[in-house]
Formats: structure tokens, sequence, C-alpha cells
């Protein structure tokens, strides 16, 4: 029987052993330039193709350097991918741990942020350099179904000796974009992966229904968050004059008076509050929002006002920022190492240095990386009520902190010397 693309991928699913020898002829043929007995499927047959322009070694495993864990786990607070984790879980895991199959969530660049599913399908991958933080981008490791659909921006299921470099021959992977709904931008691939003969043709539409599910999810976050700024912007708006603008971190508007409507404004990469640039707006006076800022033509009045920070650490295991005054008062929920900083820079009003500040954080005063990290993101949300070099508090800003009752109760996950010191402990 003469086998057609369509064919191959049928057969996988009842007699995955014959479809591997039929799609190693085909990858040999197709590779050596002669005429295999069925063509390779389009996708992969342009895959093979840019792998060749690029000089991908179909014969040899080519493995980049994984991600250090401190850059992995930077990525995943980083993308908004973290949002729909439990969106892919709950569409993929239950499955895949059944099936002996494998979910991999990767970023925009191709690196594996997340592997969950059978642990000895996790232990195979490990064989084949399927590892937390390693580049399957598919100019680096050939066509997979990581990079590949990140290239074609649509789902893509890549059987057997579909996969160019031959290591990967033994695996089938099925994988689905996930791109921004706000503006089509690839966030991340999703993919399920295991051996061949535990796979089938309907794996690839499972996979890009929850794909869309999580793009779904997404959309729904970005409404919700929209409608929360323009809760807080309401009052805000009210007692002003003149023109102002309300957006998200993100540059999507949330409300606006006496411009024009437009969707979103560009944003610079680190927007911080005060006098900015902004096309099409010009100079405009920026303050902070809870989730947003507040723009206005800068020869327009500031809205004025003393600011006040209430650093609220009196409970045992959630802790938080308030800003009083400005354009708003707005609150944040702090991470564990946030309310350490933040508690620290409160000690120190006259300034601290980012030796210091590791010094207090970590007992090693080396550790100014990590310091000057966290603090820029810090400043991602205080702004220009934070000052540098050295760290501190704006002089003009009042600082309250709340404490709990027992001193022993003060952040009491934390292991920072600065911190172990005020509450009494070793």
């Amino acid at each position: 029987m003469a086998l057609s693309p369509m064919n191959v991928s049928q057969l996988a699913a009842v007699d995955a052993a014959r479809a591997a020898r039929v799609l190693n002829d085909v990858r040999d043929a197709t590779l050596s330039g002669r005429r295999g007995p069925v063509a390779p499927r389009p996708v992969i047959e342009e895959s093979w193709g840019r792998m060749l322009r690029s000089g991908v070694d179909p014969e040899h495993d080519f493995r980049s350097g994984l991600l250090s864990r401190e850059e992995v786990q930077r990525r995943r607070e980083a993308t908004p991918l973290r949002h729909v984790l439990p969106v892919l879980r709950e569409g993929l895991l239950a499955v895949a741990d059944v099936a002996h199959h494998i979910m991999v969530v990767a970023d925009e660049d191709g690196r594996v942020l997340w592997r969950e599913g059978s642990a000895p399908v996790l232990r195979k991958a490990d064989g084949l350099g399927f590892e937390l933080g390693a580049d399957w981008r598919e100019d680096v490791v050939g066509t997979n179904g990581v990079g590949t659909p990140a290239v074609v921006r649509r789902p893509v299921q890549v059987f057997a000796a579909e996969h160019f470099v031959r290591t990967h021959t033994s695996w089938t992977c099925a994988g689905a974009p996930i791109t921004d709904p706000r503006d089509g931008r690839l966030l991340g691939v999703v993919d399920i992966s295991g051996p061949l003969e535990t796979m089938h043709p309907a794996t690839l539409a499972w996979v890009d229904s929850v794909a869309k599910l999580a793009e779904a999810r997404l959309r729904e976050l970005h409404v919700n968050a929209l409608e929360r700024l323009r809760a807080v912007a309401a009052p805000v708006l009210s007692r002003l004059t003149g023109r102002a603008l309300v957006v998200d971190r993100d540059g999507w508007t949330a409300a606006v008076t006496g411009w024009p409507y437009t969707d979103r404004i560009t944003l610079p990469k680190s927007l911080s509050p005060g006098r900015r640039w902004l096309p099409p707006l010009g100079v405009c006076a920026v303050e902070p929002l809870a989730g947003g800022w507040l723009l206005r033509p800068a020869e327009e009045p500031e809205s004025g006002g003393g600011r006040r920070i209430v650093l609220d650490l009196s409970q045992r295991r959630r802790w938080s920022l308030t800003v009083l005054g400005g354009a708003g008062d707005w609150s944040r929920e702090l991470s564990p190492r946030h309310a350490e900083l933040l508690y620290l820079l409160a000690l120190h009003r006259s300034g601290i240095s980012a030796a210091g500040l590791a010094r207090e954080m970590f007992g090693d005063p080396g550790r100014t990386v990590t310091v000057r990290a966290e603090m820029s993101r810090v400043r991602r949300y205080l702004g220009e009520l934070l000052e540098h070099r050295p760290y501190r508090f704006r002089e003009d800003t009042e600082i309250e902190v709340l404490l709990p009752d027992d001193p022993l109760h003060l952040l009491p996950h934390s292991t920072a010397p600065g911190v172990r010191a005020r509450r009494g402990t070793p």
C-alpha cells in the first residue's frame, strides 16, 4: 500500500514500530537527496530545509549550556506563562502521567522553564538533554515539538524520525504556541512528549485546545486587571482637571479624560515616575497607581501632596506596602524577600550601600548582584520613592513600620542577619 504523509501519522497509532521504520527511511532518503517511500509532511520538510541551511548536524546531538537555577526562577517570575500553569496542568498532566508523557513549558526563547509528568519519561528526557533550562530552539537542536511550533506559530506534532537530529528519533512531541492575546506576541510553547509508542494522532489537537484555553485565561486576566485599575483611577480622575490617561504597566488604557481614546501607549521598558517623553503624548508627568500609571501633560499641575509609606509587617505570613498621597492611595502585597529589603531600608533612613544590604541580607557583602537585581524589581513599583547610591527612601517621604506585638514574630521566615538581630534571635 502506498503511504501518504497522513497515512504515516495514522499508522503510528496502530503500529508504532512500522511507522518508525517508514519515517526513518524517509529521513535518510531526504537528507541524502534521494526519493523516499513517501514525501515528508510539508511542515517537516520545510523545517529540515531550515536545518540544512543553518548547519545543524543531523547525526550529532548539540546541547547549549543550561540556564542556572537562579535564571530559570527569574524567567518563571517574569513570564506571563506563570499565570496559566494551573490551566495547563489541569488540561494536560492527569492524562500525560497515565499515558507516559511529560508536559514541557518553554518560554519565547525556547528555554525549558517547567517539566512535569511521568517520572520514567522525565528520566529518559534527561538523557536527551530535555532538562530545565535547556535551549530547545529549532536552530539549536533541530526539528522538535518546542522549537518548530515557535518558528511556524502553529501546533506541530513531530513523530520519531521526523526529528532532524538522529538521537531524538525515538521520541515524539506535540507542541502548540501560546501567544499574548492582547498583541499576538509569542510567549512560549507547551509541549507533550514521550516515546513514540505512547503517542496518538489526536495528541496534537488535545495540546492545541489546552493552549487556546490558556490564551483565553490570559485574556480574562487582562480584562479583570483593567477593570481593577479603572476602579482605582475613577476617584483620582474625578479630582483632577485637564487631560489625563491611566494605563497599566504595559501601556494598555484603563481610563482617559480629555484625550482621544487609544488602546495602548508605548511605554519605555523601565518607566519611572517624573517627567518623561512618551509618544504620542509628548512630555508627561508620570505618577504611579496600583497596577499602572497616571499620565498627564507636564505643563498641567501635579496632584501634589506629601507621600507616606506604611510597611505592615505585623502579620506572621502576610506583609504589605501602602502608599498614601500623591495621585492616589494604593497597596501591594509583598514577597518575603521584598518585605525583608524594605524593612532594612526603613531601618537605614540615611541610606545603605549594595554591599551593606548584602551583608544585612546574606551575611556576605559580596552578593551585590543579587541585591541590585531585587532592588531593581522593588523600584518598578516604588519608582521615585526610592533613591540609590546609597539605597534609601526619599527624604520627604514619611515611613511607618507596623511590627508584630512579639518581636519573635517579625518576618519569622527570615534568616537575614539584619532581621535576626532585630528579632533577638541568634
